[in-house]
């Protein structure tokens, strides 16, 4: 069996074909989409239209949810992007996606935890930053799912495996579409992959049931999508896009 895990498009359908066409050389037997599908300065209607036609196994992520809950007026920029853009047939499947999907091998999909769509698996963040997670911290936000022979996550954007004592391997395939963004909660902090690329993972459990996963990073367009960005405003968007780091690639403006 073969899986290929995507994560975190947040509108951007340049990465997420490239990520499909990169895919098909890796003959998987399915693709798990782990939410965070829309959201961003890109075009959430495609990404939408693109997504829905191909009708993966996928369940929404935070801002998913922040999408069909929050009113316009209270959104982050990335999310009113994506709500400006959207109809009501893209509205109607994003609220038919699960919290979580327990799936054939058993692989469980969620987007941050099993029980909280906003909290980091594999890392962790403290008045300090962001750091990877320790092994006592995993273990508590997996209790309850550790029956599993893999919990699939995303949220992070950032690729990381971590195989429990119990065997159950948790891995974070990273973003399809954002290598980079800060937020301020619970405390200041930046997650930054480092370099533009689309990111995402393929497992394998070709060992009779013991997976292994396979970090993978596609080449694409990413200055042509930074552009988009720009244009739409999203100057955040636009510099993570073009350096997989937080805040203005040197050549470029800042304006």
């Amino acid at each position: 069996m073969r899986v290929a895990l995507i994560a975190d498009i947040h509108g951007n359908i340049a990465a997420l074909d490239a990520v499909l066409e990169d895919i098909e050389r890796h003959r998987v037997d399915t693709v798990i989409n782990l939410g965070d599908l829309l959201s961003g300065g890109l075009h959430p209607r495609r990404t939408a239209d693109r997504l829905m036609a191909l009708d993966f196994p996928t369940i929404a992520g935070n801002h998913d949810r922040y999408l069909l809950e929050q009113h316009p007026d209270s959104m982050g920029s990335w999310d009113r992007h994506a709500h400006d853009r959207l109809d009501d047939e893209h509205r109607q499947w994003l609220g038919s996606l699960p919290f979580s999907l327990d799936l054939d091998h058993g692989i469980l999909a969620v987007h941050g935890t099993p029980t909280d769509d906003q909290q980091y698996f594999l890392h962790s963040v403290d008045p300090d930053g962001s750091r990877e997670a320790t092994e006592d911290e995993i273990l508590d936000r997996s209790a309850g799912f550790t029956d599993r022979a893999v919990i699939a996550c995303g949220h992070t954007h950032l690729q990381r495996q971590w195989t429990l004592p119990g065997g159950t391997l948790v891995v974070n395939p990273g973003s399809v579409g954002t290598p980079a963004y800060d937020d301020d909660q619970p405390y200041p902090h930046v997650m930054e992959s480092g370099s533009p690329h689309a990111r995402y993972a393929v497992l394998d459990d070709h060992d009779r049931g013991s997976w292994t996963v396979s970090f993978e990073l596609v080449e694409y367009d990413h200055v042509g999508a930074a552009a988009d960005a720009r244009a739409h405003g999203m100057i955040d968007i636009a510099d993570a896009l073009l350096t997989g780091f937080v805040g203005p690639a040197p050549h470029m403006p800042s304006h």
